[in-house]
């Protein structure tokens, strides 16, 4: 643990940020977290106008936190079109100028992803990007042409957050299905990166990780390395993990985790200042028990766990703050995983209080 930890009290403190049902929206689903350059904490998701469901009219909202957590203003409307699905947010911070940078994808909201794996429908790739810290932001540009390739049919960014390397590349997890059938159950599913090395102007594609894996989410490990931890999209109860050396340019591992049990759901990564991973999802072969988990070395090892919400639980994203306080934005719920989208603070003490770490 790092140093000081041990004085610590253990805190955990839970806050339901978006409740289903609430404002105008039916369901609120998909979250996404990021501490910007100044501290701020914006909490992503997606607003579901009139059903739970993928497809359908839906639209990037936005929430932000000026002391951590505590406080939250108003439900921002980001991206919002007529007829449109617009989701998936995946943001990043670009450190040198403080900006936020916004990845996202689109589909018409008759067009689901059924149609989108058949060939009949599009599906594309934009990117909107704040300079005041959230609070307004760019119109979104399409980067479609330089991310996803011409064979590729369903895509998807993230969902849950992006990294900035050392070197200044912005890098974000994705994935996709290559037509070959079209048909969403035979064509091969591949977690893949997208970065960019001008502060998001301009992006390419990364390394592409091996089939039958899905929606991912990435961490840079202390020795520089880059973990994507992706969910396993042949419907496997076990995470897959890749490693990159190169800056996400190629992938020199993979092996399934079989100590991160799943329910076929995404999840997401973290590290801490002292270089411990951090890693969240609901850990069953249902969609149940969200679980946060600490490793001291790179994901080879996971030596403290706690449960934040035992029944109906899904999608997450985490961050860590200033202070070191760690939070986990999570769909859950009493009756089903679509409830809310409930946010959870807690110290490392918490998070190893029962496991002796």
């Amino acid at each position: 643990m790092d140093a000081g930890t041990a004085t610590q009290s253990p805190q955990c403190t839970k806050d339901a940020l978006f409740v289903s049902g609430d404002g105008s929206y039916h369901t609120y689903r998909i979250p996404a977290l990021l501490v910007s350059a100044q501290g701020t904490l914006l909490a992503f998701a997606e607003g579901r106008k009139h059903g739970r469901g993928d497809a359908g009219e839906i639209d990037l909202i936005l929430r932000r936190s000026l002391d951590g957590g505590r406080t939250w203003g108003p439900t921002k409307v980001l991206i919002s079109e007529p007829g449109m699905t617009c989701g998936n947010p995946c943001p990043v911070v670009e450190r040198e100028s403080g900006a936020i940078i916004l990845p996202f994808c689109k589909n018409l909201a008759e067009g689901d992803e059924r149609q989108i794996c058949e060939g009949n429908a599009p599906r594309t790739v934009w990117v909107t990007h704040s300079v005041d810290d959230g609070q307004s932001w760019a119109e979104p540009h399409e980067i479609t042409a330089s991310v996803k390739r011409p064979d590729w049919t369903w895509y998807a960014t993230g969902p849950g957050h992006g990294i900035q390397l050392p070197s200044g590349r912005l890098v974000v997890p994705c994935d996709h299905i290559v037509g070959i059938y079209f048909d969403r159950e035979r064509d091969p599913i591949h977690s893949h990166l997208i970065y960019s090395d001008d502060r998001g102007a301009t992006w390419q594609l990364g390394a592409t990780v091996e089939p039958k894996t899905d929606e991912s989410a990435i961490a840079q490990l202390e020795d520089g390395s880059l973990y994507l931890n992706c969910r396993n999209g042949a419907g496997g109860k076990r995470r897959g993990v890749a490693r990159s050396f190169d800056q996400g340019e190629s992938f020199a591992e993979f092996f399934w985790d079989d100590v991160l049990i799943e329910p076929v759901c995404q999840a997401s990564v973290e590290t801490l200042t002292g270089g411990q991973l951090l890693f969240a999802n609901p850990a069953s072969t249902q969609r149940e028990n969200m679980t946060v988990r600490l490793s001291p070395d790179g994901g080879r090892t996971w030596t403290a766990s706690r449960t934040l919400h035992p029944g109906p639980a899904a999608y997450s994203d985490l961050a860590v703050l200033p202070d070191g306080d760690i939070c986990c934005l999570y769909e859950a719920g009493e009756l089903h995983r679509r409830e809310t989208l409930t946010l959870a603070r807690f110290n490392l003490a918490w998070l190893c209080e029962d496991s002796g770490t």
